[in-house]
């Protein structure tokens, strides 16, 4: 028997349809603890790859006989050493992931959202990081909303459809991952649209995203919707009557935190007056598609995170705060740890600062942290 390689979208596949996996993460304690791959059907163990440099033999005993063994670090190099060394002792069905969790953090899954006039709308899931992107198709036109930076995965998926990228759009500036908005627009020679409350220290051109001014995808209308609160300038995107998509201010299980711009004091209120009035006004029929999402189990059947509105002013204890002195209180005490060099994303969002690829890879490792819980 020999080691076995595991692509990223193999990986996904199984946790999206809830087959059984474990996995072996040979990562330091505080990297697993702050982040690995999760799911309903997925057991993981970790030991730090140096514990088991000596030889694996202690372990072998807490290891399942009967299961395939998915070894998973970093990068790769510490898990196909371990996996060998697991294969050798004899366990017969042992594999690694393919390019590590830095991999895994960068893999999109498109799902199919549903259908439009002349198209459909799509969720890009990336399930490393928590990030939601969307492709909205219509005659042959396209457009993505809230891209990450591996564009290919947009520009590869237009390709094999015959479609023509018309413009980008990010609904707000993004303080945890890297926007592909920008660069994929120019790739394209496309729009990029950006809401100009966010623009001030931009370094590049773009185009006003605002609140009465329509975009149109083929058959398909996109009507801008201020909703300032996680940032000053973010607006939700309304599809076709149908899907709104909601950026970082309302997700399935939370909502947007107001503080990674060092703003929660001052943008509290808006985020309020967002969530329980502007919002509240909308049909309840619509689904809400936020850009991101906290764990595994927000997917649902299809591997998509979404939800009609009215069953979130039900369940979503972010929209049921009757006070608004307990809601000033939720939203900028006890929040979460920032999300990892949140600063320099912001800086490289608005062009100010440009860093390779690899530096940009180590910034956003770790979880998504836009949400308040």
């Amino acid at each position: 028997m020999s080691l076995k390689q595991k692509q990223a979208s193999v990986v996904a596949t199984k946790v999206i349809n809830q087959h059984e996996l474990f996995i072996l993460d040979v990562r330091n304690e505080e990297a697993y603890g702050d982040w690995k791959i999760e799911g309903e059907s997925v057991t993981s163990m970790n030991v730090p790859y140096f514990d088991l440099i000596d030889g694996v033999e202690e372990i072998l005993p807490k290891l399942p006989s009967d299961k395939e063994i998915l070894v998973v670090c970093a990068k790769e190099g510490s898990s196909i050493f371990v996996g060998e060394e697991l294969v050798e002792a004899g366990l017969e069905n042992v594999s690694y992931l393919s390019g590590g969790m830095k991999a895994w953090s960068e893999y999109l899954e498109p799902v199919k959202v549903g259908d439009l006039p002349g198209g459909a709308l799509y969720q890009f899931v990336r399930l490393g990081k928590g990030c939601l992107s969307y492709l909205i198709e219509s005659n042959g036109e396209a457009a993505i909303v809230d891209a990450n930076r591996m564009i290919e995965n947009y520009t590869t998926f237009a390709e094999n459809k015959g479609l023509t990228i018309k413009a980008t759009f990010d609904t707000h500036l993004h303080a945890d991952h890297i926007s592909g908005g920008k660069t994929l627009a120019d790739s394209v020679n496309g729009t990029y649209y950006l809401p100009e409350e966010d623009a001030g220290e931009v370094t590049f051109d773009y185009t006003a995203l605002k609140e009465g001014s329509t975009v149109t995808v083929g058959e398909v209308t996109i009507e801008p919707i201020y909703s300032p609160g996680h940032t000053i300038g973010s607006t939700s995107l309304m599809i076709h009557d149908a899907y709104l998509l909601t950026g970082d201010i309302l997700f399935v299980e939370s909502i947007g935190r107001p503080d990674l711009a060092g703003k929660a004091e001052d943008w509290v209120q808006d985020l309020r007056t967002t969530l329980y009035n502007r919002y509240k006004e909308m049909a309840g029929e619509l689904v809400v598609l936020p850009a991101h999402f906290s764990k595994m189990a927000e997917l649902d059947e299809k591997g998509q995170v979404s939800a009609k509105l009215q069953d979130l002013y039900q369940k979503n204890d972010g929209l049921n705060v009757e006070k608004e002195e307990d809601f000033r209180k939720m939203v900028t005490e006890n929040l979460p740890p920032q999300p990892n060099a949140y600063q320099e994303i912001r800086e490289t969002n608005m062009g100010k600062i440009t860093p390779d690829e690899e530096t940009k890879r180590e910034m956003e490792i770790g979880p998504n942290r836009c949400a308040v819980n």
